[in-house]
């Protein structure tokens, strides 16, 4: 099944951009439609982060969600087929300045679980030599197909989430960029609850831990989905981090996260579990 499906995205990539953007849409409406478990997570994660907002809005941010979602999954036959100048022109830089100037030391590109994370992964190795962290696919044939498409381009090299943390700061001291996505849900090892929309979150401690050890800059780098493309910009390195105190360095990631999801709260990526672990003591979130 899905040969089948991979396929179909790599046929409908030829399609101009504004009929392909139209039919992920329409997939999008499908699975939203078809996933009820993943619409149930998506629904409860909201009712979390957005209790301002009643039962209709929320809805329509669902919907959004899955629409945006449904482009990103057809546009990523792009990514893994299309030429590097089809790429630059849907994938448009912003605030370069902001990553050359820390070029001179190791760079951590600080990339949160939006729709278009892999089109600005992918964007930035077109030019750059660029590492990334990835979570091995249980199908082999998806893992292969993610392996192929993040390493299209240029030297990239990608380091499986089994392997810690030794290999990724071997390679920042090597000189290579790390295109680093912290955060989901992996569980309490090496992760603390620090707050995101104001609920205690397990998230991991890694980029402080990593920051600090390889003596990197940390530069966010943000990809937003728009009707004509995408949007991925660098933003300034953070100045004072990591500052020695894991708790606060782990709650300003999630809080500079949550100002960019407040910005575009469609795009993120809300079919996680993002509050799965829970504190000792407390309930599941996501019990039915």
């Amino acid at each position: 099944m899905i040969r089948i499906g991979l396929f179909v995205v790599w046929l409908l990539r030829l399609l101009p951009f504004p009929v392909l953007k139209q039919v992920g849409k329409g997939l999008g409406l499908v699975l939203y439609a078809a996933a009820k478990e993943r619409r149930r997570i998506a629904r409860i994660n909201l009712r979390l982060c957005f209790p301002e907002l009643d039962e209709r809005q929320r809805e329509r941010l669902v919907r959004a969600h899955f629409k945006a979602a449904g482009r990103g999954l057809l546009e990523r036959g792009i990514l893994w087929w299309s030429s590097a100048d089809r790429i630059r022109r849907l994938v448009r830089l912003e605030g370069k300045e902001h990553f050359e100037a820390v070029r001179d030391r190791p760079v951590i590109l600080l990339a949160p679980h939006f729709v278009g994370m892999d089109m600005g992964g992918v964007r930035f190795s077109i030019d750059h030599d660029c590492a990334s962290v990835y979570g091995p696919q249980r199908n082999k044939v998806a893992n292969r197909m993610l392996l192929r498409g993040r390493t299209r381009f240029g030297n990239a090299r990608l380091i499986s989430r089994k392997e810690g943390v030794r290999p990724i700061i071997a390679t920042l001291r090597e000189g290579w960029p790390l295109y680093y996505l912290p955060d989901q849900d992996f569980g309490p090892r090496n992760a603390i609850f620090a707050p995101f929309f104001g609920i205690p979150a397990a998230t991991l401690t890694a980029l402080p831990r990593i920051a600090r050890i390889a003596g990197a800059a940390v530069v966010p780098f943000v990809t937003r989905q728009t009707e004509d493309g995408y949007v991925a910009r660098f933003y300034p390195a953070w100045e004072g981090y990591p500052s020695g105190d894991i708790e606060a360095d782990t709650a300003r990631m999630n809080a500079f996260i949550e100002s960019l999801v407040r910005e575009m709260p469609e795009q993120y990526y809300w079919l996680h579990r993002r509050f799965k672990t829970r504190p000792p003591g407390e309930p599941s979130l996501y019990r039915s």
